[in-house]
């Protein structure tokens, strides 16, 4: 550890499993390079990190920061009210743990943290996860120090000299998924006979995704395949009623998968939102993806990283709006091409990028050694 300024660490941002378990690897990386480095997660009040972080062995502070509604609303008054408390408390915070770098995944936390730090002189870098650089990144990027990103031609975004193609981390446990079928099959109570359809509905749940499938319930119940279908908190409880009412023992139903290396394993065909990080994760395991790009995201960048994976011929895509009709059908008949579902999955296997949370961990030691 010689040589840096001190050991001290900030890693901002969240509000989604997207943001949150990236971030967590970041940690992990950091820890597994100099065990000796303290670092402090900086959250959102009542977001999903305050409970996923401590879990991961992390200390985390909250600001009571939140979103704009993008339409008018009266509530976005509340909204600058918390932004400007939230840039008071950031900066109390930071002259406080005194950082030598501080570190934005995205997500609400992310922008009071990173422009405080900025300003105080600390150096920051941005872990971009999308194509499409959300304003706040855009603004945040003229004062960073470096800029991670996962995708090429961000020089559309960001200054070319600052970006570093790195890839998005992923959760450790999914860079070797070889070999764990068998486990996985147990794992699930699955059969190795049958095709397995994996349905992410994502930490919070996919509205669109949980409810098309529902629809078509009766189509995956009386069908050849087993499905693996995380529903997301929200909708968990009424989806498990209409299983055990509709006797279909091939679905298989949870709020959260945590062990997501046996999911992967286990799938032959994946259905899932466009977000950036689970992309990666696709990418890594090499599995073939519906993808639903969800509308309500900023700028839509969901559909831009969808995007990326169609003009490679790495995915397919059923429009949010279409999902109602198509989705269940299409899914149906991809499963059972094999041809295509090879062809899908050396195609995305091409786009993966291994290593990114060490990589970008050493870029953030980088930042810490005194010139």
């Amino acid at each position: 550890m010689n040589k840096i300024k001190n050991n001290r660490i900030i890693i901002s941002g969240g509000g989604t499993g997207g943001h949150i378990f990236p971030a967590i690897s970041i940690a992990n990386a950091l820890k597994a390079i100099e065990p000796g480095l303290d670092i402090l997660f900086v959250g959102a009040t009542g977001r999903m990190e305050m409970e996923k972080v401590p879990a991961a062995g992390y200390p985390i502070v909250g600001l009571p920061i939140m979103g704009f509604n993008r339409k008018f609303s009266l509530k976005n008054g509340l909204v600058i009210f918390k932004l400007m408390y939230s840039l008071v408390k950031a900066r109390k915070l930071i002259k406080k743990i005194n950082p030598a770098v501080a570190i934005g995944v995205g997500g609400y936390a992310s922008g009071p943290v990173l422009r405080i730090a900025a300003k105080m002189g600390i150096p920051t870098l941005i872990q971009e996860q999308n194509s499409y650089a959300g304003v706040t990144n855009r603004l945040l990027a003229k004062k960073a120090s470096k800029i991670c990103v996962a995708y090429e031609n961000m020089n559309r975004y960001f200054p070319a000299e600052k970006i570093i193609l790195t890839g998005n981390p992923v959760r450790q446990d999914l860079e070797n998924i070889g070999g764990k079928r068998a486990e996985a099959y147990n794992y699930f109570q699955l059969g190795p006979s049958r095709k397995t359809l994996l349905i992410l509905g994502g930490s919070l749940g996919a509205r669109t995704i949980n409810e098309s499938l529902t629809e078509s319930f009766e189509m995956l119940a009386n069908s050849n395949i087993q499905v693996i279908w995380q529903t997301g908190s929200r909708y968990f409880d009424d989806i498990i009623t209409k299983v055990k009412s509709g006797n279909a023992p091939n679905i298989k139903v949870h709020s959260f998968i945590s062990r997501m290396d046996l999911a992967y394993s286990a799938a032959d065909l994946v259905i899932s939102r466009a977000g950036a990080c689970t992309i990666s994760e696709l990418c890594l395991v090499g599995k073939p993806v519906i993808l639903v790009p969800s509308p309500n995201v900023a700028e839509d960048h969901q559909t831009k990283n969808a995007m990326a994976l169609i003009e490679k011929d790495a995915a397919r895509m059923v429009k949010d709006g279409e999902a109602n009709k198509l989705l269940t059908e299409t899914a149906m008949s991809i499963i059972h091409n094999e041809a295509l579902l090879f062809s899908l999955s050396a195609n995305i296997s091409k786009m993966a990028k291994y290593n990114s949370a060490k990589k970008i961990a050493e870029e953030i030691l980088q930042l810490m050694i005194k010139e």
